[in-house]
């Protein structure tokens, strides 16, 4: 009977119902755009560490991501690095910002990334339209992401432009690969990278240090911390995190999306708890009946609890197929949004945690019911 009260209170007022769906609605497509935007944005700050195939990154002091790292490192700290116990491979990478001319005028930023996969270090991933590797490696071959073709105005494979102080000439296409400054990566031979940004043969942006199979990691780290003065040594995941908090908390994106998801949430709490406050106190005589009739409080607030319940997995049907429809459309722009199922499930648990919250304005006001006031009708 309980499922059934809540039903039809909820359902009595098909006007009020639509509001509370709607703010539910609401709720629900605004947490989880703003949510799939941070992980989305997650996930491009950390695509190239996380593909990068090393135990231990060395980086000069203070490369505070990715993009970060200069090109400050020299063959010396590889020597030294290869020279320490445990260490069983160091492979450079180079990594920096350049200047991109488009061929109609005009430039825009990019980030050069020299890579040899051949060393298994970062391995590009993700190629689209048959590209290969050793097309990239042909003279002046470079590999973008099919989704900067406009920006970098340039139509496919075989069309060339100016990056930094050379000609480039587009070899190979990705599929997915995102870059959270919108500066699109450009990867290359690291050879090629160091001659188009004017840097010496033996410059370097990070090292990543592969370990033997029964090395320590920790007692490596800490030998190669006292071995390289003038460079830092992380782990991945350290490394990984640094590069988060650069780009979402210092720059205030992450906070931003955060702070939009909880107002989501506010947003929804209030709109239901307002609905469900209204509905309760249209239907105080009812409830003042059923206490009358011997009903424990305990039953009247499962049914307010009942009422909210059932709003919450309508609205959060609804709102997901909104937010896996803004997911779907957003999956070829530059900041696609994602979402997982472990975001899905959280989501519900925050809905129904919400409508929860929501549903305690209408059992304080039930609580106050005066069973008397039935016979004063």
């Amino acid at each position: 009977m309980i499922l059934t009260l809540a039903f039809r209170n909820l359902f009595h007022d098909r006007v009020r119902l639509a509001v509370t769906l709607v703010g539910i609605l609401f709720s629900i497509v605004l947490v989880a755009i703003q949510l799939g935007l941070y992980l989305g944005s997650s996930r491009m700050i950390t695509a190239n560490i996380d593909r990068a195939n090393g135990d231990l990154w060395i980086t000069a002091f203070g490369a505070k991501s990715f993009e970060d790292g200069g090109l400050l490192l020299r063959s010396g700290e590889r020597h030294q690095a290869l020279a320490t116990p445990g260490v069983a491979e160091v492979i450079p990478l180079v990594v920096n910002f350049a200047e991109w001319r488009k061929p109609s005028g005009g430039s825009t930023r990019v980030v050069v990334v020299g890579t040899d996969p051949e060393d298994g270090g970062l391995v590009p991933w993700g190629y689209a339209e048959g590209s290969t590797w050793a097309d990239v490696k042909s003279p002046d071959g470079v590999l973008v992401d099919r989704s900067y073709l406009k920006e970098l105005d340039v139509s496919g494979i075989g069309d060339t432009a100016q990056a930094a102080t050379g000609r480039v000439r587009i070899k190979g296409l990705t599929q997915g690969i995102r870059s959270f400054t919108q500066a699109p990566y450009v990867y290359m031979p690291i050879s090629r990278a160091r001659h188009l940004v004017g840097a010496p043969n033996d410059a370097t942006s990070f090292y990543l240090v592969k370990l033997k199979p029964d090395a320590d990691i920790e007692a490596v780290r800490k030998d190669l911390k006292s071995r390289l003065e003038r460079a830092e040594v992380l782990t991945k995941e350290e490394f990984r995190d640094r590069s988060l908090t650069t780009w979402l908390f210092k720059t205030g994106a992450g906070v931003a999306l955060i702070g939009g998801a909880l107002l989501g949430l506010l947003v929804g709490t209030v709109i239901v708890a307002q609905t469900l406050y209204s509905s309760t106190k249209d239907h105080i005589t009812e409830f003042a009946t059923l206490r009358a009739l011997g009903s424990s409080s305990a039953y009247i607030h499962k049914v307010i609890l009942g009422q909210a319940g059932l709003s919450a997995v309508i609205g959060y049907g609804l709102g997901m197929v909104i937010a896996l429809a803004v997911v779907y459309l957003s999956r070829s722009t530059p900041l696609p949004l994602v979402m997982t199922p472990w975001l899905a499930a959280t989501l519900f648990a925050v809905t129904i945690f919400m409508c929860a919250i929501s549903a305690l304005s209408a059992i304080m006001k039930v609580t106050k019911i005066d069973p008397a006031m039935v016979f004063s009708k």
